[in-house]
């Protein structure tokens, strides 16, 4: 779609969609008057950076009502509180895509995340809008979900158009101002607006989307140092020898053109699976539950946001049912009695299929197993707890540390050193 000549951009127009939009998603309205609009002719709608500069096509405007003009200045804003640039980039990264038809189908996905549940009440769906259901996928996925779930093809043809900028799929545009050009927010300023965002989502709910209510408790979470580190353990993990590792035919071996007539299976890395332990003993606070669920959630996109192949197992005295991650509020964390996590790895190792690393979030008030398990261990202790004694019975106990073969993070210290 080529951008069709008009007059200079309508600023009445386009402030008044803002406006509406504010008004019927006022949790959004920092974002809103927090973006910077440059008019230009070479974007075919309205499109942004990640530097929170919002591109728009005065002919866009002048042909767009102002209700579904105000469905784009949502859209658009949602893209860089959700970070989409940021995410492409490292999907984009950690699995080697590259061309601008890679960007377009993360554009694509990034849409899908945001467009399942942002429009209705009071706020119009623009015309073209693409969704989950436009490529019959289910909603209420994440953009990297969505990414492993469709490809370009005739059925994405009259999605090429399709431009939301670099602040959707990370790849720079020619009508980018760039980090030194003017108006642009910086590193701080857009930590602040997305903070305000996430104060005004979680301090009144109401009927906000589920999808904006997620992004709001991890805003409210950032990433800190032993999230990282614990991330970084079960990637460590799920990517020894031996670990996510399958013989394929879907792309023959390399050496199969020296053996004529014969098609030899290639060595694929497949997705890991990863069982999470949560001790939810009555020496673990409601707060170091609620800690678990995030690192849940971490864990999640640790491992490429596939969730369905992480579970979860809640662990006291004895194992409960293993639990797939569907959302981190449909994981019932039963227990309240002794500590004895023993079980839980009895549960999580008889797991089918088995996983390819155990993580066990724990205050550290449990025996551990004697033998090491066929899997990498990961091992989560929160801050704190990990060093101090415990028992009603005997207030001289003191708990064994983890064994050396767990790869043990601190949760909620400074640095998550051990």
């Amino acid at each position: 779609m080529s951008p069709v000549a008009s007059g200079p951009l309508d600023l009445d127009k386009l402030f008044a969609a803002r406006l509406h939009a504010a008004r019927v998603r006022p949790y959004l309205a920092t974002a809103l008057f927090a973006l910077h609009t440059v008019e230009s002719r070479s974007v075919p709608t309205m499109a942004v950076d990640r530097y929170w500069r919002c591109y728009v096509s005065p002919a866009f405007v002048d042909r767009t009502p102002v209700e579904e003009l105000a469905g784009v200045w949502v859209h658009e804003v949602s893209h860089l509180l959700r970070d989409h640039h940021g995410r492409s980039d490292r999907f984009a990264g950690e699995h080697g895509l590259t061309g601008p038809g890679e960007r377009l189908r993360m554009n694509i996905a990034a849409d899908c995340e945001i467009n399942d549940d942002v429009y209705g009440d009071g706020l119009a769906r623009p015309k073209g809008a693409v969704g989950p259901g436009t490529l019959g996928l289910t909603e209420g996925r994440l953009m990297e979900e969505y990414l492993r779930r469709f490809r370009l093809g005739p059925h994405t043809q009259s999605m090429a158009w399709l431009d939301c900028g670099s602040g959707a799929d990370g790849l720079e545009r020619v009508w980018d101002l760039g980090p030194d050009g003017a108006d642009g927010l910086s590193d701080q300023e857009r930590d602040l607006v997305r903070f305000r965002v996430a104060q005004g989502i979680t301090a009144r709910p109401g009927n906000t989307p589920k999808g904006w209510r997620r992004w709001a408790e991890e805003a409210f979470h950032p990433p800190q140092p032993w999230r990282e580190l614990l991330g970084a353990a079960v990637r460590s993990a799920t990517s020894g020898a031996g670990a996510g590792e399958d013989y394929s035919y879907g792309r023959p071996s390399r050496r199969s053109p020296a053996l004529p007539g014969a098609v030899l299976p290639s060595l694929r890395r497949r997705p890991p699976r990863v069982c999470v332990v949560i001790d939810t003993s009555g020496s673990v606070s409601d707060t170091e539950l609620g800690s678990a669920l995030l690192e849940v959630a971490a864990i999640s996109r640790a491992v490429g946001g596939r969730r369905d192949l992480v579970t979860v197992v809640s662990c006291d005295a004895a194992a409960r049912v293993a639990h797939p991650l569907c959302s981190a509020e449909g994981i019932p964390l039963v227990g309240g009695g002794g500590t004895d996590l023993r079980s839980g790895f009895t549960k999580a190792l008889r797991a089918q299929p088995p996983p390819d690393v155990v993580v066990v979030l724990t205050d550290g008030q449990t025996p551990w197993p004697d033998t090491r398990p066929p899997c990498r261990t990961v091992v989560g202790l929160f801050a704190g707890r990990q060093v101090s004694s415990w028992n009603e019975k005997d207030p001289d106990y003191v708990p064994d540390t983890p064994p050396d073969w767990a790869r043990v993070v601190v949760i909620g210290s400074a640095d998550g050193s051990r």
